[in-house]
């Protein structure tokens, strides 16, 4: 890994500035990232379908399971892309199998479910690290930045399910007038054959797609965390600049040897030779043993074992050194010295349980002191009314449908009137169904509904016979109004004998 060739710009960055970088970083090779994902994944969703036809349910949970194993493949393409080595999407996935060798298991059971794990993954896949040297690795890696992983998910996960809603609803809304009406929505979410299982898996044929576009930038968001988090621990700001210095001092050495040496030639001679003295041989071994013997002893190691609490600013004092040098209180010195962990971890759960204590009494006190304003509130909230009910509309399409209005027998009334007035015996038989539906069926119709609108209640109501009356009913009412088109003789007849039919032979209310 040449640090001189990286693509973006080392230096520390906050978390979010970070993460930021990643989704700049997967902009910039989205094409690649994307492709390579999709002709990965999609043939396993194809075949997950198919497998798990009946199930779309379980088809979807492996396919989600199995995330871990698909994101090592844009890791690798982002880890080559980083330091001018930007693999072919053909190369990208001739290489994934070979990617999937190292900790799958693991990365599929027990790592499945962590919140960092896109921060994470480069600690196994790139490093190659296992067992107690990774638990090491994360534990330096976490210490800053965990924070930043989890919520990297959690945003994650929210964004899923949102784009996964919106594609939904964004579907649901291109569907025509005519064919929503038909396919009813609801009927669809709730059925369980055929038609159910289709409706899953156009779902989950969306969420394959909502992760061709978001997994991508989800894994390049960890791996430049990671990077940020080991520029931080490693300095790689710094050893870029002093790489760049060596590279601009390495062609100005040479010549200031020269010139050092040309200046130093006339002072030396015969004398500084005699004088001279072969050197000493000073072996690998002895010169790392000097240099470890060095390091021991102070100022570059100064060991202490502290037993007792000691105030920040506190220089360690010696066993002759009295402690009442100090701005504090003998007697107090005296105990802070002799308290250990266990007395400070009791001292902190009695600090603790009086605080709460505290709390608890505050809110009894607020509570006690404002208890009749409190219970006046409480009062009012208890004696509001109920919302009287919406009243029942005595007019629909300009009809009255009140129960005055009409009479016992609508249906040979009609019958009555088809010779001489058509137009009123079918407008009769129009508000008589209006006003069975809105006093006997309480069906919630409104005055400023449509025709279609009072066919779409009618048909919740599950009434097979109902609905096939009122529809016929409504296509007639509607060529009669709008067309002035009249019903044949034999609709006439037919219309008052589904009446009887339906509504008891004009049975009075």
């Amino acid at each position: 890994m040449r640090l001189s060739n990286a693509s973006v710009v080392i230096r520390p960055r906050t978390p979010w500035e970070a993460m930021d970088l990643g989704v700049r970083l997967a902009q910039e090779h989205r094409w690649l990232l994307m492709g390579s994902w999709a002709m990965v994944t999609l043939p396993v969703f194809a075949l997950l379908t198919a497998l798990f036809w009946k199930y779309p349910s379980t088809a979807l949970l492996v396919f989600w399971w199995l995330k871990p194993a698909f994101d090592r493949l844009p890791l690798y393409i982002l880890s080559k892309a980083l330091f001018a080595e930007t693999p072919s999407a053909r190369q990208a996935v001739s290489q994934w199998p070979r990617l999937l060798k190292g900790q799958l298991l693991a990365s599929l059971t027990w790592r499945r479910l962590s919140p960092s794990r896109s921060f994470l993954m480069p600690v196994s896949q790139l490093e190659g690290l296992d067992g107690p040297d990774r638990q090491k690795r994360l534990g330096v890696l976490q210490q800053r930045s965990a924070w930043a992983g989890r919520w990297l998910t959690i945003i994650g996960v929210h964004l899923e399910i949102g784009l996964w809603f919106g594609c939904m609803a964004l579907f649901y809304l291109l569907i025509p007038q005519q064919l929503e009406l038909d396919w009813d929505w609801q009927r669809m979410a709730l059925a369980t054959g055929s038609e159910g299982l289709w409706l899953e898996h156009l779902g989950n044929a969306f969420y394959a797609l909502i992760l061709v576009f978001w997994e991508p930038m989800y894994v390049a968001c960890g791996f430049s965390l990671y990077l940020n988090r080991r520029t931080v621990l490693e300095a790689w700001d710094l050893e870029l600049v002093f790489r760049r210095l060596r590279e601009r001092l390495s062609s100005v050495v040479p010549l200031l040897v020269l010139v050092t040496v040309l200046a130093l030639s006339p002072f030396s001679g015969p004398a500084m030779a005699e004088d001279a003295s072969p050197p000493k041989q000073v072996t690998t071994q002895a010169a790392s043993q000097s240099i470890k013997t060095l390091l021991e002893k102070p100022p570059f190691k100064n060991p202490e074992t502290v037993t007792r609490y000691r105030f920040g600013d506190e220089k360690p004092a010696t066993k002759s050194k009295a402690h009442g040098d100090g701005k504090l209180p003998a007697w107090l010195r005296a105990w802070l010295d002799n308290l250990n962990g266990n007395t400070l971890k009791h001292v902190a759960l009695g600090m603790e349980v009086l605080l709460w204590s505290l709390l608890a009494a505050g809110i009894a006190l607020l509570i006690w002191r404002y208890r009749d304003w409190l219970h006046a509130f409480v009062s009012r909230r208890r004696s509001r009314q109920p919302k009287p009910a919406k009243p029942i509309p005595t007019q629909l399409f300009g009809l009255e449908l009140g129960v005055e209005t009409l009479p016992d027998d609508i249906a040979s009334t009609a019958e009555q009137l088809w010779p001489t007035q058509p137009r009123e015996a079918l407008g009769l038989l129009y508000r008589g169904l209006l006003s069975r539906l809105l006093h006997d069926f309480n069906l919630p119709l409104k005055s400023a509904d449509t025709e279609g609108q009072v066919l779409e209640r009618i048909h919740r109501l599950q009434q097979p016979h109902l609905l096939a009356f009122s529809d016929e009913l409504t296509r007639h009412w509607q060529n009669l109004a709008y067309g002035h088109r009249l019903p044949p003789a034999q609709a006439q007849q037919q219309l008052c004998s589904d009446w009887r039919t339906l509504f008891n032979a004009g049975a009075a209310r």
